[in-house]
């Protein structure tokens, strides 16, 4: 394992984690961390992943990684061309197996808010919006939520607005100072970063989590892992992205 693995470097390996050699993999906006990780895995322990792209192709050439999802160059090298309806419609059929989400607000119970602050009837602040998360989140058979900067603003008691709710089932979150499982049974700490404690991790909680006395680490990248990162990523704007 690599002990000089960086904060980010070390969220990406998780994520990369949570892909199956065989899976069909879906990437919405704003998601450079995302596809980071959906590139080292097909680069490392999945080369078989199907890749489909929010700009419209199937599984593209991913040598480099570009500041924007939404980036033309991700059309390089695809195989075809995927429309937003045919990934919904591959979706609702249980043909995609991890999404990442991302979130303005998380509670306990894995609802997220992507839409605004204040309420629907009078919004505050406008947020980047639900772009067909809603249903996408409960149509695929994995869906992971990142947070790559976490804090009492975005790990919340309550959301402010629901965005995204999933009952039927427990959602893991990755966070720039751990993994959590949660859902209707409240939240709980499964794992926390070497650089983290429970203590400095509570205090940048707002809502409240169970966590065994011995909790265990989170496994830093390996040494083709770690290359990976930093050969698709060479620029380093997965150091931007996470922490602090």
């Amino acid at each position: 394992m690599s002990a000089d693995a960086t904060p980010a470097e070390v969220v990406v390996s998780l994520l990369a984690r949570e892909i199956e050699d065989g899976a069909v993999v879906a990437t919405g906006v704003a998601s450079p961390l995302a596809i980071l990780a959906i590139a080292v895995a097909r680069a490392t322990h999945a080369p078989r992943l199907t890749y489909l792209a929010c700009v419209g192709s199937l599984n593209p050439d991913l040598p480099t990684l570009y500041p924007s999802s939404e980036d033309l160059r991700f059309l390089d090298g695809r195989s075809a061309e995927v429309s937003i309806p045919d990934l919904f419609d591959h979706a609702r059929r249980g043909r995609v197996d991890t999404v990442f989400f991302g979130a303005a607000e998380v509670d306990a119970l894995g609802r997220t808010n992507m839409t605004a602050s204040g309420s629907l009837g009078q919004p505050r602040t406008k947020f980047p919006g639900v772009a067909g998360a809603a249903t996408l989140r409960q149509w695929v058979r994995r869906p992971i939520l990142l947070v790559p900067r976490q804090s009492r603003r975005n790990l919340v008691p309550e959301v402010q607005v629901v965005t995204t709710r999933d009952d039927r089932r427990p959602v893991r979150l990755v966070s720039d100072l751990g993994v959590f499982e949660l859902g209707a049974g409240g939240a709980r700490l499964l794992a926390r970063h070497p650089w983290a404690t429970v203590e400095q991790i509570g205090e940048r909680t707002g809502f409240h989590f169970q966590a065994e006395a011995h909790l265990p680490l989170t496994p830093l990248p390996d040494a083709r892992t770690l290359a990976a990162i930093r050969s698709i990523d060479s620029r380093g704007h997965r150091d931007q992205l996470v922490g602090a």
